[in-house]
């Protein structure tokens, strides 16, 4: 069974994150990975070429995840591949005054890649269904309706040539607390934390909540989401790398022909 397959979160089916395992390695041991990795960094930058030549769609992947679960690291390490002439990354911090002026999806339309491009979110327009629940900035009866806003948004890119995969980087409190401890314990990393890493995790599981919402609600044919578990570090970068593969090979990409008659010129 492709990892695509295991991973994913089935559309209209039920969905807890409590049922997925933050330290599972479903099928793999980390002795697989290098080669694997390696082999699979290369074929990203084929398929990225590919996607750029033929000009037809864009890829736009979406990380989301709680504090420390590699959001930076899984971008650092599988999108080695990826030229960075036609791969954008946008980090999605606090709205600006300007962005809160517009509707939460204003900013992330103007964001999306064009055609030919590859696009990719460190968090997402799925911040406005989480932080702002989580610390109550908006009543419920506003971010409530937002899921099914989110849904019709990302149809209407999917209907316009944009493929969309999302990943939940699903780590344990345990694992933070560990990652956060080597924050703490290495000055090379120390830079890293803000108070926010210690006043977020009081909120573990309200925020475990929202994202549990969010993933069934979300997941839908034209943008599922992939729940990857990422206590192991090898493993997360090893699976989101073989989904992305999986996903681009299955679009049957082709070169397309030259733009005017070879036969007419000489090389002289």
């Amino acid at each position: 069974m492709d990892l695509s397959e295991r991973l994913i979160v089935r559309p209209g089916r039920r969905f807890s994150l409590e049922d997925r395992d933050p330290g599972g390695t479903p099928g793999h041991k980390k002795s697989d990975v290098t080669p694997i990795l390696d082999r699979n960094t290369a074929r990203l930058a084929e398929l990225q070429y590919l996607l750029y030549a033929e000009n037809k769609r864009s890829l736009l992947i979406v990380l989301q995840a709680v504090d420390t679960a590699g959001k930076d690291g899984t971008i650092r390490h599988v999108m080695t591949g990826f030229n960075p002439q036609g791969c954008r990354v946008k980090p999605f911090k606090a709205p600006t005054a300007e962005e809160l002026d517009h509707d939460f999806l204003w900013r992330v339309h103007e964001a999306v890649p064009p055609k030919g491009e590859v696009g990719i979110f460190n968090r997402s327009h799925y911040e406005d269904v989480l932080v702002v629940r989580v610390h109550k900035l908006i009543p419920p009866s506003i971010w409530s309706k937002r899921y099914e806003q989110i849904n019709s948004f990302e149809r209407h890119l999917a209907e316009n040539d944009v493929v969309i995969l999302k990943f939940f980087l699903h780590i344990s409190k345990e694992e933070q607390r560990k990652r956060i401890r080597e924050r703490i314990d290495d000055p090379k990393k120390r830079w890293k934390l803000s108070p926010a890493d210690f006043e977020e995790r009081k909120y573990w599981n309200d925020y475990q909540a929202a994202y549990g919402d969010a993933i069934a609600k979300c997941s839908t044919p034209w943008a599922p989401w992939f729940v990857i578990p990422a206590d192991k570090k090898w493993f997360r970068n090893l699976a989101v790398s073989q989904i992305i593969v999986e996903s681009l090979e299955s679009l049957k990409m082709k070169f397309p022909p030259p733009s005017f008659d070879l036969s007419k010129y000489r090389l002289r």
